[in-house]
C-alpha cells in the first residue's frame, strides 16, 4: 500500500476527531455559560438578602441588649445548670404530661357523648316546659324574699322542725282524705231548703254524724291548747 492511498484516510478521521473536540468545546462552552448565570444568581441573591440579614441581625443584638438589661447572665446559667441537674425530674414531668395528654385524648369521645346526650336531654327539659317552670318558680321566690324580713326568715329556721313535723301529720292519708271527702261534699252537695229542727235531731242519731261531731270538738278543745280527750257517749 503506497502513501497516495493512506493521505485520504488520515485526512478523514483528523477530520472527525476535530469535530469530537469542537463539540466538546461546545459543551464546555456550555457548561461553563450555566456555571457563571448560576453563580450570578447567587450574588445578585446575597446582595438582595444581604439588607434583610442585617435589619435581622440588628434586632436581634437589640433584644438581647434588651433581655440583657431585665436578666441577668449570671442567672441564665444558674438556671441552666439546675435545668441539667433535675434533667431526671423534667423527663418524668414530660412522661406525666404525655400520660395526660392521652387521657384527655382516650376522654374527648366520651366527653363529646355526654355533651350531646346532656343537650338532648336539656331540650327534653324545654320540650316539657322546665324551664318557664323555674322562670316562674323565681317570680314566686323574688315575692317571697319582698315580702319577708330577715327576722321571719330567722324565726322560720327555729320553728322548721315544728313546721315540718305539722306538714307530716297534716299530709296522713286519713287527714287528706278526710278533707278531700270535705271538700267534695261542700262543693257537690247542697243542703236540702226545708230543713227542719226535727230532721236535724234525727241526723243526729246517725253514728257517723256522731262521729263527725266528735272529731269537731276534739279539733275545737285542741284550740284550745289542751290535750284532746275522747270519751266514748252512748247515744
Amino acid at each position: 500500500m503506497t502513501a497516495d492511498t493512506l493521505a485520504p484516510a488520515s485526512l478523514e478521521d483528523i477530520n472527525r476527531k476535530l469535530d469530537a473536540l469542537t463539540a466538546q468545546m461546545e459543551t464546555l462552552s456550555n457548561e461553563a455559560t450555566v456555571q457563571r448565570q448560576r453563580r450570578d444568581a447567587w450574588v445578585e441573591l446575597l446582595e438582595d438578602v444581604r439588607p434583610v440579614t442585617n435589619q435581622a441581625f440588628e434586632m436581634v443584638v437589640k433584644q438581647l441588649d434588651e433581655v440583657e438589661a431585665y436578666v441577668n447572665l449570671d442567672d441564665l446559667g444558674h438556671l441552666a445548670k439546675r435545668m441539667l441537674r433535675n434533667t431526671r425530674n423534667l423527663e418524668i414531668m414530660l412522661d406525666q404530661l404525655e400520660s395526660i395528654m392521652e387521657l384527655v385524648r382516650d376522654a374527648a369521645p366520651i366527653g363529646r357523648s355526654a355533651v350531646f346526650s346532656l343537650m338532648e336531654k336539656m331540650e327534653e327539659f324545654d320540650r316539657k316546659g322546665y324551664f318557664e317552670f323555674v322562670q316562674e318558680a323565681f317570680g314566686i321566690f323574688d315575692e317571697i324574699v319582698e315580702s319577708f324580713t330577715k327576722e321571719d326568715v330567722r324565726a322560720l329556721g327555729e320553728n322548721i322542725g315544728l313546721i315540718l313535723q305539722t306538714v307530716k301529720e297534716m299530709t296522713q292519708p286519713e287527714l287528706m282524705g278526710l278533707v278531700r271527702r270535705t271538700a267534695l261534699t261542700v262543693r257537690e252537695q247542697e243542703p236540702p231548703e226545708d230543713i227542719t229542727l226535727r230532721s236535724l235531731v234525727r241526723q243526729m242519731r246517725d253514728p257517723q254524724v256522731k262521729r263527725g261531731m266528735a272529731k269537731a270538738l276534739l279539733t275545737l278543745r285542741s284550740m284550745s291548747g289542751e290535750a284532746p280527750t275522747v270519751t266514748n257517749q252512748e247515744s
